[in-house]
């Protein structure tokens, strides 16, 4: 499968801009880095982007992640490899990422509220809202994953 056009070239000055959000939400958030990385995975689990799945695994693994961690993403209910508040961080990724006709439950919000501070359960939102954004740009046009490796230092991870 070919990538169907260079976002990157075509809007670059958009682009740029997201690129900056996302930084802003990164380096601004209350979330500590490890929850934002599982976001970051089980949102492009979910929306099936092998691209941002691909990167975010493999910065995971750069930055420390342990590899069955990575691997139990997708089975964190019955995982046990993870905290309480990184299930709460997970489960409000999925409500979020698979918004239901009623919206996300009174049970999600106050199941998040009891691990997260209000400013905390905002910034994680705007971590999942990032995430979603940017599986959109890479389904819509087929980024092929691993592609960008290089460019992004991701190589170092030995996840060929």
């Amino acid at each position: 499968m070919a990538t169907r056009l260079n976002y990157m070239e075509q809007s670059a000055s958009l682009v740029s801009k997201m690129i900056g959000f996302s930084d802003t939400v990164s380096k601004e958030s209350a979330i500590e880095e490890g929850i934002r990385s599982l976001v970051d995975i089980r949102a492009s689990q979910i929306n099936g982007c092998a691209f941002c799945l691909d990167m975010h695994i493999k910065q995971a693994k750069l930055r420390g992640e342990r590899e069955l961690r990575l691997y139990h993403v997708a089975i964190w209910r019955e995982s046990p490899l993870f905290s309480e508040r990184e299930r709460v961080a997970l489960e409000w990724t999925e409500a979020l990422t698979q918004i239901g006709p009623h919206g996300v439950s009174d049970e999600a919000f106050a199941a998040a509220r009891v691990q997260f501070s209000e400013k905390e359960l905002s910034d994680l939102t705007f971590s999942v809202m990032t995430i979603n954004a940017w599986n959109r740009l890479n389904i819509a046009f087929r980024n092929i994953p691993g592609s960008k490796d290089k460019i992004f230092g991701l190589d170092k991870a030995g996840l060929n």
